[in-house]
């Protein structure tokens, strides 16, 4: 059989796809893929403060497996939403790139007071306002090269973007700096891909189950616990990362307030991943607010 491989139409999401393709090679597995144009990619003028959480990047290519016309779903992870739809099942996360975030452009230190920074991502504006309350921060919508390109016609002074990204597309040297996980804690499911077939299609299961990373799978699915009890998608400044040793899953959990004045960060460990991520949640929720979610993106 030739497997269908879904995927947005965005050069990114094509050169994942074209990852997953080579690794069903390796096993002898013949491939399409099925480009799909999703809301998120259509609405670029819209700010993603106004659309977080909705699946925007995720739907019309789970809808496009769930209808039979692909057999695989393949999504950046940290695009998916909390809640995987009726009918579909996250089945496979390939081995992880690193989930860093990094600023390209100039680095943290190489900013000047007044810095104008691109991220439409609450996270990463309210993390890097902790280290530095005097930076700008600007909304930009479109493709990685896009973004980039406001860097290079000095529209910006920097832009963060995920190591990943970056790494897949071949465009490393463009990094000024790294941000250290350990304080710019990544957004749910970053670094990974998602594989998500229909419920009941054994034989796909089977066929795409070694291309299955299960310590990234677990950590994964920890991760969007985490996500899934704060009852949010990406419209808050929420994150967290796993890592696993084997036997345990270490979990490290972060919210902040939108100004990034408060931060909560813990860390746990455990080996039910879907518990580890609620009490995680639980956690940096009650003692940032009281159980109350900050507001804004």
């Amino acid at each position: 059989m030739i497997l269908r491989l879904a995927t947005r139409r965005s050069p990114l999401a094509m050169a994942q796809a074209t990852l997953v393709q080579a690794k069903c090679r390796e096993l002898g597995i013949e491939t399409e893929i099925v480009a799909v144009e999703t809301d998120g990619d259509r609405r670029l003028d819209v700010p993603l403060t106004e659309i977080a959480g909705q699946g925007i990047f995720a739907a019309e290519v789970q809808l496009a497996v769930l209808e039979g016309r692909a057999d695989v779903a393949v999504h950046s992870a940290k695009d998916l939403p909390s809640v995987t739809p009726d009918g579909l099942e996250l089945t496979c996360v390939p081995e992880r790139r690193d989930a860093a975030d990094v600023l390209v452009g100039r680095s943290l230190a190489g900013l000047g007071p007044g810095a104008t920074i691109a991220t439409g991502s609450p996270r990463r504006r309210a993390l890097l306002a902790e280290r530095r309350p005097d930076l700008n921060f600007v909304e930009l919508r479109g493709n990685m090269a896009k973004r980039l390109a406001a860097v290079e016609s000095s529209s910006v002074d920097a832009v963060v973007a995920a190591a990943a990204a970056l790494e897949r597309l071949g465009w490393m040297d463009r990094i000024a700096e790294r941000l250290d996980p350990e304080w710019c804690t990544p957004q749910v499911g970053q670094g990974a891909l998602a594989l998500e077939i229909r419920h009941d299609d054994s034989v796909v299961r089977e066929l795409i189950r070694p291309i299955n990373s299960e310590p990234d799978y677990v950590c994964v699915l920890a991760e969007r616990a985490f996500l899934a009890e704060l009852g949010a998608g990406c419209a808050i400044p929420a994150a967290a990362y796993g890592t696993f040793d084997g036997h345990a899953i270490t979990l490290r959990g972060t919210m902040a307030s939108p100004d990034g004045r408060r931060v909560v960060r813990t860390t746990m460990s455990g080996v039910d991943g879907v518990d580890l991520g609620r009490r995680v949640a639980s956690f940096v929720r009650d003692e940032l607010g009281g159980g109350e979610l900050p507001a804004g993106r």
